[in-house]
């Protein structure tokens, strides 16, 4: 292989991966075990709503996997970035410190607890939020007044930094976490996209005081739609449950509410598809991992830089990526490629340049604007 490789050899490549995908999607769900088997059994019961043993059952998949001490179901990993929120005392005006390159959800939650991002730089071996960014803001706007963190321009207190794992790889989590000791702020991970994924042999969520998960229709795992908060505080778990099921009190009967509430609980049905998709997660990543090898095999003498996992880090290679020279050919690529069957994408549009982030403090973020315009996205579903 040679620096001149064409689009049409790397299109061409990617069908040699998914022989029996037409069209290649970026990332389809596959059910690959007793999926069937438990929908109907959870139909069977009646209990499809969120009362159920597979709720339970799912619950406890993820604790062993991440080794979390306690998870609650949700909906999905935006409603359960906001319950978290909540569940851990955000205030109006707070502010959160979260990167620039995300999904927007996280900024959206952020937004729906009622505080207030501000985004910062990336770095271009994670994908992920840069620790030498997190403490170049800190040391220049915070101040620590009375153990509280204060941002010393607007007088709000920072109440929370949440990284982001992109694409499954993870970020310096460990440095991140020590300077969030250091300047005593609450660290919450934002793991939607790295079940499966580690950070020196610990499972990526499990660094802070909290972390959410996703189970989108295209994640490692789904449940159609649905996510998950994790974390080692009881209370903290104890209070987010309490607020994802309305706030209710529990009695066999009566219906008293002490808090407002959220119907945030993942519904048993759902709940029963990723039971299933549990089974077999080890098969899962193994297979994500040989697609990855494939890849970075494949680009390995091109001009195109794969993305590989950082070091210190087992990725679950969610999305798999591409770095381009230039927007110009980043685009062509995507054009030639989405033309002729074979579903590509960039990265996510940077967060504080969308419409509804623009009032939001911005730290220079040079890494994150050079990733936007040259990443694409490669087909990444289980090859079956």
């Amino acid at each position: 292989m040679t620096n001149k490789i064409t689009f049409q050899e790397i299109v061409g490549f990617i069908k040699s991966l998914y022989p029996n995908d037409n069209p290649i999607p970026l990332h389809a769900p596959r059910f690959l075990g007793r999926e069937k088997e438990y929908l109907t059994k959870c139909i069977d019961t009646t209990f499809v709503s969120y009362v159920g043993q597979f709720v339970n059952d799912f619950e406890e998949h993820i604790k062993r996997l991440t080794g979390a001490k306690h998870a609650i179901a949700i909906v999905n990993g935006t409603c359960a970035l906001k319950l978290l929120l909540i569940a851990a005392g955000v205030k109006p005006g707070d502010e959160i410190i979260t990167q620039a390159i995300s999904f927007v959800a996280t900024a959206a939650a952020i937004k729906h607890a009622g505080a207030e991002p501000i985004f910062i730089d990336v770095e271009e071996e994670t994908l992920g939020m840069s620790p030498d960014s997190l403490r170049f803001f800190l040391k220049k706007n915070a101040v620590i007044k009375n153990k509280i963190l204060i941002n010393k321009k607007t007088g709000n207190r920072i109440f929370a930094v949440i990284p982001m794992h992109t694409f499954g790889h993870p970020v310096r989590i460990d440095e991140i976490a020590n300077i969030c000791l250091e300047y005593n702020i609450l660290l919450i991970e934002d793991a939607a996209e790295s079940l499966g994924s580690y950070y020196k042999n610990k499972h990526t969520g499990t660094f802070g005081k909290a972390a959410i998960l996703s189970f989108n229709g295209n994640k490692i795992v789904t449940t159609g739609g649905g996510g998950m908060v994790i974390s080692d505080d009881q209370e903290l778990i104890d209070r987010a449950r309490h607020l994802s099921t309305t706030a209710k009190k529990k009695h066999p009967w009566e219906f008293y509410h002490d808090m407002v509430g959220y119907n945030y609980r993942l519904p048993n049905i759902n709940a029963a598809i990723g039971c299933a998709q549990m089974e077999y997660i080890e098969k899962t990543l193994k297979n994500k991992k040989e697609t990855a090898a494939l890849y970075k095999s494949y680009f390995s003498q091109s001009k195109y830089i794969f993305i590989k996992e950082p070091e210190d880090s087992c990725s679950n290679y969610w999305l798999n990526g591409i770095i381009f020279k230039n927007k110009e050919e980043r685009d062509e690529f995507l054009e030639f490629s989405n033309a002729n069957g074979v579903q590509t994408r960039p990265v996510w549009k940077l967060i504080p340049f969308l419409p509804p982030y623009k009032s939001c403090y911005l730290e220079k973020i040079p890494v994150s604007k050079i990733l936007e315009s040259r990443i694409v996205n490669l087909p990444s579903s289980i090859r079956v």
